[in-house]
């Protein structure tokens, strides 16, 4: 899968995208962050704050407790406000 990093997370992590192979163990938009949480200090440090961080799946805005099974792209951003 495909995982994208936008604004602040994108400075953290360090990273645009890249491409992982999460295990069978990583459900969720959650489980997915903890897994990547725990790749590297840049990583940890963009999912210190969970509540700051909105997903998307398949370009879906979604929760984290969502199923990422047959997902092709998560993104990770922070909240959008408009004006």
């Amino acid at each position: 899968m495909t995982v994208l990093y936008f604004a602040w997370v994108k400075e953290k992590v360090g990273l645009s995208s890249e491409s992982v192979s999460p295990p069978a163990t990583v459900a969720t938009v959650a489980d997915l962050m903890d897994w990547l949480a725990a790749r590297g200090a840049g990583h940890a440090g963009a999912f210190a704050d969970r509540k700051l961080i909105k997903a998307a799946v398949d370009q879906v805005h979604v929760p984290h407790s969502t199923k990422i099974a047959d997902a092709r792209e998560v993104a990770f951003f922070p909240p959008v406000t408009g004006g």
